[in-house]
């Protein structure tokens, strides 16, 4: 088993190199996804990954094309180099990386396991994201008839890279902030275990969100649409898990 981490990132200039700090002494190859980010963020970047070029590694998306994008595309790199596992984080800080540890034990002992960070929440959550993540993994209880996915929209996750491969060789997986739920289901109704671990989330360094209510609460209502018809002709499939 060879695991790597991958961190999306979109104009975190103020918060990247605190993660990254924390991140050092787990000894983990970890790959920078810079997905179209400002030239400021995009030097800070360069400069981190010289620094500690034995570790880091910078990928450049010339063009934002969401968080989604910015994964599929880490996903495909580290999947050509070897590895079969990939760790995924955010740029914000929001994550407790104390807790990669965890997540590694469980992927040693279940290496076909999908495994997802359930989030515990301090003060700083704002509520309105609280709430509206309550609505979500509803939808997702729905499309995938179990409540096995505790939390749909947590970026802090483990992935097998080869359920990964599979899925996204013949299926257009959502690219933006929908990416998270959508991958979620898809790879649920193909058949990966799931396992959760409470983890601790704070919002974040700097403060910085690229979650548009309206536009991004639109696509993942279409999002979720979506899955719910693909999810109809599944139902026996799904059913038969619980047997």
């Amino acid at each position: 088993m060879k695991t790597c981490i991958i961190i999306p990132v979109y104009n975190h200039e103020a918060a990247i190199s605190h993660v990254l700090a924390k991140l050092k002494s787990f000894d983990i190859p970890t790959f920078l996804v810079n997905d179209g980010s400002s030239a400021l963020c995009t030097q800070i970047l360069t400069d981190c990954v010289k620094q500690e070029s034995d570790w880091l590694t910078l990928i450049h998306r010339s063009e934002n094309g969401g968080k989604g994008a910015a994964v599929l595309d880490g996903f495909k790199v580290v999947k050509a180099m070897g590895f079969s596992h990939a760790i995924q984080i955010d740029a914000d800080g929001q994550h407790d990386v104390n807790d990669i540890p965890v997540f590694l034990e469980a992927g040693r002992q279940h290496p076909e396991t999908l495994i997802l960070g359930q989030p515990q929440f301090d003060k700083t959550a704002p509520k309105s994201r609280v709430y509206g993540r309550n609505i979500a993994n509803m939808w997702v209880w729905i499309n995938t008839l179990s409540f096995a996915i505790a939390d749909s929209m947590c970026g802090f996750r483990w992935y097998p890279l080869n359920a990964v491969t599979e899925l996204s060789d013949d299926t257009d997986i959502a690219k933006g902030m929908d990416f998270d739920i959508d991958i979620l289901v898809r790879l649920y109704w193909q058949g990966v275990e799931v396992i959760n671990i409470p983890t601790a989330v704070q919002y974040p360094y700097d403060g910085v969100s690229h979650f548009k209510l309206w536009r991004d609460n639109l696509m993942i209502s279409k999002t979720h649409a979506k899955l719910f018809f693909g999810m109809l002709p599944r139902i026996p499939q799904l059913l038969s898990r619980h047997r």
